[in-house]
């Protein structure tokens, strides 16, 4: 590539392991950085970066990255305690990211996670990542894909309760998400995307017998993509769609909900010893889709009960990052 992709990393919460595994995951993209492909602006908090490289025995200055400060924040910021002052920390990192993007100085934003408590003790009602993003870019119509492999599931609710779920099933919204999703897929190189879509009730509705909504709103929009000669197929019982996806009879698949989609992907992306009990790696990544900007992120949380101990894994930022590489790739070759 004649330019390099730059990616805007947000440090999230300090408190929690994303200045840990910030400077893992550095290291570990040392070799795309040296090739040229990726410069990493890392966003957030320069002394709890260089806290983390202490505690690490690297040097922060040797890191393959350009750190913008934030700050300052007024408080201390103390490793493992939820906080306002590590929700405005995160805050202002997502913020600044966000303005890199749309001033055309970065290209996607990577963000390592933050706490929905503190972010909120901080005086920032967002529900999440994706809601806030929706805020700064004035745009609400976003898409949330999680991946771990050929595993690609995309959302039509996230956060919301599950009460809430069925009315929000709109037409306009099931056009948008099979529309982000299937447009994604061709950016990783799908010629002919092929899309699942879940179905809301059990077994899809049995023919209307537990409930109607997937006979009445999913499977009308799913048969006006099919008219226009795209590959989706659905509603497919909820209980099913995801071993289909994993036998390779789909590229991607269209959850209702955030737990129906969720569970799959992490089942498969968090590797558990038998022994212990305890995660060994967490890979799998969330991907803001929809939106003006594009946004990458870990899939998990910010984990204070083992912030500070040098012990974090990084591998599902490094994840992240990759992802927002093959993805911006894919735009570029496809001219958007």
């Amino acid at each position: 590539m004649s330019k390099a992709i730059r990616l805007a990393v947000t440090m999230g919460d300090p408190s929690g392991i994303g200045p840990e595994i910030v400077a893992k995951a550095a290291r570990k993209l040392e070799p795309e950085i040296a090739a040229g492909r990726i410069e990493l602006l890392v966003l957030g908090s320069a002394e709890a970066l260089a806290k983390a490289c202490a505690q690490l025995d690297v040097a922060a200055d040797a890191l393959p990255l350009r750190m913008i400060d934030v700050g300052p924040v007024d408080g201390e910021v103390v490793t493992g305690r939820i906080a306002a002052v590590g929700g405005e920390w995160a805050y202002r990192a997502v913020k600044r990211a966000t303005e890199l993007v749309q001033a055309g100085e970065a290209d996607a934003i990577v963000t390592a996670p933050l706490s929905k408590e503190a972010l909120h003790l901080a005086g920032h009602l967002f529900e999440g990542h994706t809601e806030l993003l929706a805020h700064l870019t004035g745009q609400r119509d976003a898409v949330m894909m999680l991946a771990h492999g050929p595993m690609r599931v995309t959302h039509v609710t996230t956060h919301c309760p599950i009460a809430d779920v069925p009315g929000r099933l709109t037409p306009t919204r099931l056009r948008r998400v099979f529309s982000v999703t299937l447009e994604a897929l061709e950016c990783l190189g799908f010629d002919k995307p092929r899309l699942g879509v879940a179905g809301l009730n059990p077994h899809s509705g049995e023919g209307g017998i537990l409930g109607r909504e997937d006979e009445e709103i999913i499977a009308p929009i799913i048969r006006e993509f099919v008219d226009q000669g795209y590959d989706v197929t659905g509603p497919v019982p909820g209980d099913t769609v995801f071993i289909k996806l994993r036998a390779n009879q789909f590229d991607a698949v269209v959850a209702m909900f955030h737990d129906q989609g969720h569970i799959p992907v992490k089942l498969l992306g968090f590797d558990v010893d038998p022994q212990t009990g305890k995660w060994q790696a967490i890979s799998g990544v969330n991907v803001t889709l929809g939106l003006p900007i594009l946004r990458t992120s870990v899939d998990h949380g910010t984990a204070f009960d083992i912030a500070g101990k040098g012990i974090a894994n990084p591998d599902s930022l490094v994840d992240a990052a990759e992802y927002a590489l093959k993805l911006l790739e894919g735009r570029r070759r496809k001219g958007l």
